[in-house]
């Protein structure tokens, strides 16, 4: 059933990285593990991985070499032994990383004669596998394209260019939004009393899922580099976060991640962009970038 799939290695046996060799083993793929410390390999040995003594043993069993490390610099103390036998193979690293890494790990593997893949993982471990879970890509566009059904394996997946570092600026990016979401939600439950499921479930969620309709309006402003208000303009909004920072402190809550929010709109308004959306604000975001 499984000789004319294609053997993989997993490098790296986190929680990540032992769902990613899971999920290999799932769809039938001869799958080779290899971790520092080696038990975390004897679940999936137990459902058919072949455990490999050194890194450089699991190199050498498969084509194709996934790394899922702690960060770049472990990606290349693991590889740096086994740098002799990645010529002729495609290593895909989905460690997370900034663009920069990405791009000198992506010269570095190269120089050694194999292609390079970098990923951006958009899911928790127990998505791996499922419907849900998408992992961006970029770098060696021949690559993806012949290892793209071994690859789906793990969910959907995106070519973002050939730009070694793309899928390390988007996953950022992605994270950055994610994280200003948790922001917001914390500092939200922060600020009322009652338990806090009752308020997401009841007010919080259904607030921010209709917010989020206006995002690809927003999107469009940004795009056209017209940002003219067409209801709530700035100077509104930095009244209300004002009044937002001065109920928090009232609250005896910490204001610290909303601040930065608030001086950028105080800023903005100050420059004279009162009359325009919100959306104006990524202009004083990109300034230090120009």
């Amino acid at each position: 059933m499984t000789k004319n799939l294609t053997p993989v290695t997993v490098v790296g046996l986190g929680d990540m990285g032992r769902a990613l060799a899971a999920a290999f083993l799932d769809a039938g793929h001869p799958t080779t593990v290899w971790n520092r410390t080696p038990h975390r390999a004897d679940d999936l040995v137990r459902r058919g991985a072949t455990r490999a003594a050194t890194a450089a043993d699991a190199v050498r069993a498969s084509r194709v070499v996934v790394v899922c490390l702690l960060d770049y610099p472990t990606v290349r103390e693991v590889l740096a032994p086994a740098g002799g036998e990645l010529a002729g193979r495609t290593v895909v690293n989905l460690t997370n990383g900034t663009p920069a890494q990405a791009a000198e790990a992506g010269d570095w593997v190269r120089g050694l004669g194999a292609d390079y893949l970098d990923g951006g993982i958009m899911a928790i471990p127990p998505m791996i596998g499922q419907p849900g879970a998408l992992i961006l890509y970029s770098g060696s566009k021949g690559a993806y394209e012949a290892e793209r059904e071994l690859l789906e394996r793990l969910g959907g997946s995106r070519f973002l260019g050939t730009d070694p570092g793309a899928a390390a600026l988007h996953d950022l990016a992605l994270l950055a939004g994610m994280y200003g979401l948790f922001g917001g939600f914390l500092h939200a439950v922060a600020m009322v009393d009652g338990p806090a499921r009752g308020f997401t479930d009841e007010l919080l969620v259904p607030w921010l899922t209709a917010m989020t309709g206006v995002l690809p309006e927003l999107a469009d402003q940004i795009d056209a580099g017209k940002y003219t208000a067409q209801s709530a303009n700035l100077a509104m909004q930095a009244v209300s976060l004002a009044n937002i920072t001065t109920a928090t402190v009232d609250r005896g809550v910490d204001p610290a991640l909303l601040a930065p929010l608030r001086a950028l709109a105080d800023r903005r308004v100050s420059e004279g962009s009162g009359g325009d959306d919100i959306s104006t604000l990524v202009e004083g975001l990109r300034v230090g970038a120009r």
